[in-house]
């Protein structure tokens, strides 16, 4: 397999993953929306300072932009590779020399990266949320029902999404792992991305910690970042 054709997908996969959804809607709208709000371009704060129907509108784009890089990926593999593509168990692709996994996840890794650092905004991002889900969508969609329940049950007993997406965060690796615990390439990305998820919300949690952070339906205070 050529070295560059790992390149390939990990520039078009984190170009893909880079378009700030969140941004470009609130600036059709006259709004900067890094200026409003928590200032974060993903759909929370959008669903708060542009409504439900933006909100909605930016997460399922950006959960579009990890499920579509993840495909990206795939198909630039079975460019290069001789074993085709095929339909297998929990995931939607399989290869018996594992070339296309690494495609795959590789893929979903740099689309994630290309939300939270994007080289549109001075590489700054998102939260990486929506994205990840949508990657976990073609990976292992089971892991991520588990870890998309954990996170509405905290959100209906919580309201707050911030805490809701951390527990989320975290299981969906401990999910990974239990279901597939012999792919150790599978498993350490996810605990990386849950971890990487986990580090965008430090500010979130120092809020939770502090009890200054906005629930589900609040407008967010002025000053939080």
């Amino acid at each position: 397999m050529p070295i560059w054709s790992y390149i390939i997908v990990a520039l078009a996969a984190y170009l893909l993953g880079s378009i700030p959804t969140g941004y470009l809607v609130a600036k059709a709208k006259g709004i900067d929306i890094r200026t409003v709000g928590s200032g974060n371009i993903g759909a929370t704060n959008a669903f708060r300072v542009l409504g439900k129907p933006a909100g909605i509108f930016v997460l399922l784009v950006d959960a579009a932009k990890g499920f579509a890089s993840v495909y990206l990926g795939i198909l630039i593999c079975g460019r290069f590779s001789p074993g085709g593509l095929g339909v297998s168990g929990d995931r939607f692709f399989d290869h018996p020399d594992m070339f296309l996994e690494r495609f795959a996840v590789l893929a979903g890794i740099c689309a994630v990266l290309g939300h939270n650092y994007t080289c549109w905004l001075r590489f700054k991002g998102g939260k990486g949320i929506a994205t990840t889900a949508g990657v976990y969508l073609a990976l292992a969609p089971m892991a991520l029902g588990i870890a998309f329940a954990v996170f509405i049950v905290t959100l209906v007993v919580t309201r707050y999404v911030s805490l809701s997406s951390i527990l989320a965060a975290i299981a969906l690796p401990v999910t990974v792992w239990v279901q597939q615990p012999q792919n150790y390439f599978l498993n350490i990305v996810t605990t990386a991305l849950g971890a990487l998820a986990i580090y965008k919300h430090r500010s979130n949690i120092q809020r939770l910690m502090n009890g200054t952070e906005n629930r589900l339906g609040k407008k967010p205070a002025e000053a939080s970042k």
